[in-house]
């Protein structure tokens, strides 16, 4: 992914309406998202376009994904999630 492209993700992911989004896929982008392949990471982008009020639904798990590769982003979003230290 491109410098720019990926600037421009960081600034979706962290410039969210709803802290938790913020905190979530800010520190899946940073800790999680280099290791992706190519398709994860566009799939990643394609959630973070997403509005808030679609996408926490399906990150905090009271909805699924209906599409199979935006489901295994989000099961790797919240074991990401899972894994933080308190």
């Amino acid at each position: 992914m491109e410098r720019e492209a990926l600037n421009r993700l960081q600034w979706r992911c962290t410039r969210r309406a709803l802290l938790e989004l913020d905190l979530i896929l800010g520190k899946f982008l940073a800790e999680e998202f280099p290791g992706l392949s190519e398709d994860d990471k566009q799939v990643f982008a394609v959630l973070a376009d997403m509005e808030d009020h679609d996408l926490w639904p399906l990150v905090n798990g009271t909805e699924e994904c209906e599409d199979a590769r935006q489901a295994a982003v989000v099961a790797m979003l919240r074991k990401s999630e899972v894994r933080r230290p308190q």
